[in-house]
């Protein structure tokens, strides 16, 4: 039985909580064999981000074609892809490849609030890369980010996930964690709206969970998942991984990518 196979392209995480070191632990726990695109290297931790170092867009690509032409992929995750240069880049080798799976995560700022996308470079997210996606997955800054719009109801969560979808995606998560009450995601494909709850968990350990459940979505898709059964996953995964936060770093700490490995209880 050939191990389904999952790229994530995005930015390194010092700190291991957030970027490809969580891509690839959450590849690992959920039985997908991840590989790594690094668009830029940060020196991060559960406080901020400390530096960053943007690689060049050219190796960016060689990357891609190292993996692709010879290991093969069946999902995609980006994440923190820096510039419009890297955006450019990508969506290149997504029409090239003709990848069966996008999941597009639009990493715009850290946990802390420094910047990880620069401004220019968000139409070229929008115009390049949303059309190729199977889903983009916004959280709540994000997505007022994208369209302009005070988001503090579901109601306007649905109105965002319209705009969004507009915008070409198949699909569009709009993740409602920033919210109050419980955690209410809104996942729409042009014509339905489907609704994600889980429990609201009170932590400030929750760096790296865009990331976390973005991967968690392309793996539940690499292994033939739809899209809807993905995110239910992915959702089931991300709140199991939060609530047995190991508490790590003085600020936002990460989740447990491994609590069922552990042998943890949900009790």
């Amino acid at each position: 039985m050939t191990l389904p196979r999952c790229l994530t392209i995005a930015g390194s995480d010092s700190g291991g909580g957030a970027g490809i070191q969580a891509d690839l632990k959450a590849f690992a726990a959920l039985g997908v064999y991840g590989m790594s695109a690094l668009t830029a290297v940060t020196a991060q931790n559960t406080v901020g981000v400390q530096g960053v170092i943007e690689l060049p867009a050219a190796f960016v690509g060689q990357q891609i074609d190292s993996v692709v032409t010879d290991i093969g992929v069946d999902a995609v995750k980006t994440g923190m892809l820096a510039n419009a240069d890297i955006i450019a880049v990508v969506a290149e080798k997504a029409r090239n490849y003709q990848w069966p799976h996008l999941v597009v995560d639009p990493v715009m700022m850290a946990k802390s609030g420094d910047p990880l996308l620069r401004p220019e470079a968000q139409h070229a997210l929008i115009s390049l890369l949303f059309p190729l996606a199977t889903i983009v997955t916004p959280n709540i800054p994000e997505a007022r980010a994208l369209t302009g719009l005070a988001i503090t109801t579901v109601t306007e969560m649905e109105h965002a996930a319209q705009m969004i979808h507009a915008m070409g995606p198949r699909w569009v998560l709009v993740k409602g964690g920033h919210l109050q009450g419980d955690s209410i995601d809104v996942l729409f494909d042009g014509a339905q709206y489907q609704y994600f709850t889980a429990p609201r968990i009170e932590t400030r350990h929750t760096h790296g969970t865009g990331c976390t459940f973005a991967s968690a979505i392309a793996a539940g898709l690499a292994k033939g998942l739809s899209v809807p059964e993905a995110v239910q996953q992915a959702k089931d995964y991300i709140t199991t991984a939060l609530r047995h936060a190991p508490g790590l770093g003085n600020g936002h700490g990460p989740v447990h990518h491994f609590a069922a490995w552990y042998g943890v209880s949900e009790a």
